[in-house]
Parts: structure tokens; sequence; C-alpha cells
């Protein structure tokens, strides 16, 4: 029997991890496109864009475990011809039989084509190049196109490098989808308290780079530098753009292989898609979740989690996956833990416990009566209560501030 999964991120070494904890005994191929063995992403917009981490820190495994664990690993290499009828790939010209597949492509950094045809230096964050590019740019003039999780972990670490930073958001808060504006604004107040110039409800209009065009000396603009327009009439000039405005599931493999897609591969709850010898997980996939409903989750927990869960479904396991989405962020002194998801339209009401002076804070979100989401900021002791809270319903208790979460939700 053959277990191949294509995508050697978290998602594919968790899920090769987990089929020989439950006793696989059978061959396991891992493809990935990367040329490094699978790695972790957050530390390339913490540890290794700071400078305190490593990309070999990151690694999931030591390089010789997949040895020993007798996984084929191959790297640096694209599938092509993925024919789930005949249940086999191509990968560098060899064709692989599998009986069972567990597809953990991932996602692709968003593109703003006004900046990629601009001749402006410009950057993503997606991978370990391209972490360690951006590293050596933190103490000059950064502009920030997306002020999401990345945009504003970056702009934390280009101001302890004692860069200058301009984050750019077309919302009217930072994080405004994922948190909500309430929470959002505790994480506006950080990043203008340590120097970050940031401009929400505002746009890029055009980005014109200093080769093509004499830039005004008179505004600190040099030779090389670029002058980005934004939607309020005003103008940022900076030594690197980093566009930071999301990420899209990598479903090109899948759709030419006839597998359904819709804003990800589309997964049922075992993560099954419409193929029965094919899986998916991580970034790329769409899950039927319990309490969420459809979603995609692109977090380091999901990864792992889903990619232990996949493996499990491979053997024939039968159980749904039911975990709650959770992530974690550090910027600055700031520390956050988030559970659960809120979808499109937000939530009816927030609750939210603690000091906004200090910043020491936790938060419950409700809709419909039922707590969808929950987090914290530097509150540590509220992380268990928070995840026991989410999916359930929102009680009197839970609503009345001066009740200690600790004991709301007992």
């Amino acid at each position: 029997m053959t277990i191949a999964i294509i995508g050697a991120g978290l998602t594919g070494a968790s899920a090769a991890a987990e089929l020989r904890e439950q006793g696989y005994e059978g061959d396991i191929v891992l493809v990935g496109a990367e040329p490094h063995a699978p790695y972790e992403r957050p530390p390339l917009s913490k540890d290794i864009l700071l400078g305190t981490g490593t990309a070999a820190d990151a690694a999931v495994k030591d390089a010789d475990w997949y040895e020993q664990q007798r996984i084929e690993l191959i790297t640096g290499s694209e599938v092509s011809d993925l024919d789930p009828a005949a249940r086999t790939f191509v990968v560098d010209g060899r064709t692989i039989s599998y009986d069972e597949l567990l597809v953990a492509t991932g996602a692709t950094s968003r593109h703003l084509p006004m900046v990629d045809e601009s001749g402006a230096p410009f950057a993503y964050l997606r991978t370990i190049e391209e972490s360690e590019a951006l590293r050596k740019n933190l103490s000059g003039r950064l502009l920030v196109i997306g002020a999401g999780w990345i945009g504003l972990e970056v702009a934390s670490a280009a101001r302890q490098a004692g860069g200058t930073v301009t984050v750019v958001e077309a919302a009217a808060t930072p994080l405004s989808g994922p948190i909500g504006p309430e929470m959002a604004e505790v994480f506006a107040g950080l990043h203008r308290e340590h120097g970050v110039d940031l401009r929400t409800s505002t746009s890029v209009t055009a980005i014109e780079h200093g080769e093509d065009r004499a830039l005004r000396r008179d505004e600190g603009a040099s030779k090389g530098s670029t002058r980005a327009t934004l939607s309020d009439g005003t103008e940022v000039v900076a030594d690197i753009v980093l566009v930071a405005i999301g990420a899209q599931p990598e479903v090109a493999l899948a759709q030419s292989a006839g597998l359904d897609v819709d804003n990800g591969i589309l997964v049922d709850e075992r993560l099954r898609t419409s193929d029965p010898h094919v899986f998916a997980a991580g970034d790329v996939a769409n899950h039927d979740h319990p309490t969420v409903g459809r979603v995609r989750v692109e977090h380091w927990d999901s990864a792992i989690h889903q990619g232990r869960h996949a493996a499990r479904s491979m053997l024939g396991g039968q159980e749904a996956y039911t975990r709650q989405p959770y992530f974690f962020t550090d910027q600055y002194d700031l520390g956050m833990e988030y559970i659960g998801h809120l979808g499109p339209d937000g939530y009816d009401e927030v609750v939210i416990r603690g000091d906004r002076d200090s910043r020491v804070l936790n938060a419950l979100m409700i809709t419909s009566g039922r707590v969808v989401a929950g987090m914290h900021t530097n509150d540590w002791d509220a992380t268990d209560h928070l995840r026991a809270c989410v999916g359930n319903e929102a009680t009197d208790a839970l609503r009345d501030v001066s009740i200690p979460l600790a004991q709301a939700h007992g």
C-alpha cells in the first residue's frame, strides 16, 4: 500500500508523522515544490525575520527523520497529471501510483499587479527566502500594504529593527475581519504607540519607482526609492514595499484533476474530497465544520491537526474534524491567542473583560446567542476558558463582565 502526500509543508509532514504513529507500515511518498524539507511558517514573520531564529530552527523534523521513518521525501519538484481515476500523478517525469492521497498544497501570497509591474523593490512573505531577504531591509523605510496578521507582525519587527514603517489598510481598522472593530482598536493603538504610521480607510492608487521618475529629494526621496500615492491624495516614500493582502489556496492541481473546488478544495467532515481516495488538509482545504460551517483556515494549528486527522481518515477513520480554529501572534510586548472563527457578517455582540490601558484583555464574540470566537491579549490564564466557551451558548453569566471568565463558563 502506498500513501502519497502532495505538499511538503507542516500539514504534509504532520500527516506523515501521524501515519507512522498510527502503525502504518506501508510506503509514504511526500512531495514538495520548495527546495527545503518541511518547515513551519510562523517564524517567517517572527523569529527568522527578527534574526533571533534560523531556517534550521523552523524545520518540522530533523533532516534524518524522514529516512529513519522510511518516508520518501522529494523536494523542489512540481506535481503534474494528477489522475484520481487511475490513482497516479507525475513528478520529475516519474509516474507515482497511490492507494490514498493527501493534497496539502497550501496557499500562495495574493499579488498586487500595480506593485509587481512598477519596477519597485517589493516583497511578499511566504517562504524562507522571502523572510531572509526582507530581514535585510527592515531598518530602512518600509511601506506595508495590508494590516492583517502578516502586515502587522512585519511592522512590529521593522520598528524593533529601527525602521520607519507606514501601514496602509483599506478597512477602517486593522484586523477588522478576523477580530472585529473593538479589539482591532487595541492593535491600532499598539502600533501607533510604537511609531507606526497606520493609515486606515486608505488604499494605494499608484506606485512609481525612482529609477523611472525624478523623485523630489526635498521629501527624502533618493535614486532607487519608491513613491506611493494614496487614495487620500498623500504620498509615501519607501525603500521597499511589502504586499500583505492575504493568501489564496493553491488549487490548480486539484482543478486540473477534476476535484470540486470553491475557495479551496472542498472536503467533508473527514477531510475527504469529491474523490473517495483523495483527501485535502491545511491552507488549501475548505472543510465542513460542525459549528463554523464551511471554512478554510490558514493557521499553524490547523495545519498540524488537519494533517494528522487526514492521516487517520486515510487509514479508515470515520471521525469528523471538529477542532476549533486557533491562531496566535506576538507583536512588540503583546501576545495574543484566538480561538474560533468569525464569518463575513462578523458578530452580534462582543463581551470584553480586563484592562484596556494595560491591554490585558479577553473577549467573546457572540452571534445568534452562541459564542463563535474568543481571544485574549496578554491574559494567558484565559486560553482554556475561551476554548471551553467557543461553540457553546452565550449565557447571562458569560455576558456579565463583573463575573470572571473562569467562573462564568462553569
